[in-house]
């Protein structure tokens, strides 16, 4: 039998940059965008982790740390971003919050990329886009 999965999610919009809110994404919008989601996914949310003026280079970010702690305590079961790079712009930094969103029984999901996890196909292509935004980057820079 094929149980529906109850989720509660963490939402997690970021921008780095003054300029980036201004015209692109603004944290408010990246969060109305989550939050509409999740009522039409019918998704509990847990919690907003808005992470602003902070670069995506590392792991190393308060928002980010506090939404990886709860989702391993159990508090939530799913992260929402409305883009990877929002996430990470690292192979490798992508490749080690899988596997820890994976070994806690969790999963992200992308709304700009309909990306999920909840399935082979969601790992696979969560993965090529990464090394695609990283591809970018380093021809940009």
């Amino acid at each position: 039998m094929n149980e529906k999965k109850n989720f509660v999610v963490g939402l997690y919009p970021r921008v780095s940059t003054e300029d980036q809110s201004r015209y692109g994404h603004s944290l408010d919008e990246q969060e109305e965008c989550l939050k509409k989601l999740c009522d039409f996914k019918n998704y509990q949310i847990y919690k907003v982790y808005r992470e602003e003026g902070v670069s995506a280079k590392s792991m190393n970010r308060p928002k980010f740390q506090e939404m990886i702690r709860d989702m391993k305590d159990g508090k939530i079961n799913k992260i929402i971003v409305y883009k990877l790079d929002r996430l990470t712009r690292s192979i490798q930094d992508l490749e080690t919050i899988c596997n820890m969103v994976e070994e806690y029984n969790c999963s992200l999901e992308s709304i700009s990329e309909e990306i999920n996890t909840d399935t082979a196909t969601g790992k696979f292509f969560i993965r090529m886009h990464t090394i695609l935004n990283q591809l970018e980057i380093e021809r940009t820079s």
